[in-house]
């Protein structure tokens, strides 16, 4: 059986926003478009493309913009289902929306799987007798 990928919080956070935008966008994600969401510049994304196309998490092909390859979408689709599991959470104690969807983009990248395991009972109220 093969070794989960491990990626770092940034590429994390790179392939999640590739997700959104083709969530978004009928499928295709622009670099120009990266840049903007998430601040940075687009040599940045071209570097962090680069390391995910290695990975085969996306696709790139000139002129056509950014895709997700099936483990690059089952994969993106984890960090994104963490995110908003996270949020979920957050708004349920209490926390304003801003701040729920700031630090859940934070905590997503350090959880133990048991951690999330306990989180997601507790949002959806799953008893554990």
């Amino acid at each position: 059986m093969p070794q989960p990928l491990k990626l770092s919080q940034s590429l994390e956070d790179y392939l999640k926003m590739v997700h959104i935008l083709c969530l978004e966008n009928k499928g295709i994600a622009h670099v120009k478009d990266i840049a903007t969401r998430l601040s940075v510049k687009m040599p940045s994304v071209n570097k962090a493309m680069n390391e995910l196309k290695k990975l085969d998490l996306v696709i790139q092909e000139p002129y056509t913009g950014i895709s997700l390859s099936p483990i690059g979408k089952k994969t993106a689709a984890k960090i994104l289902a963490r995110h908003f599991l996270l949020k979920s959470m957050l708004l349920k104690l209490g926390v304003s929306e801003k701040n729920a969807t700031e630090d859940a983009c934070k905590m997503e990248h350090i959880l133990s799987q048991e951690s999330l395991d306990a989180i997601d009972a507790f949002v959806h109220d799953k008893k554990n007798d």
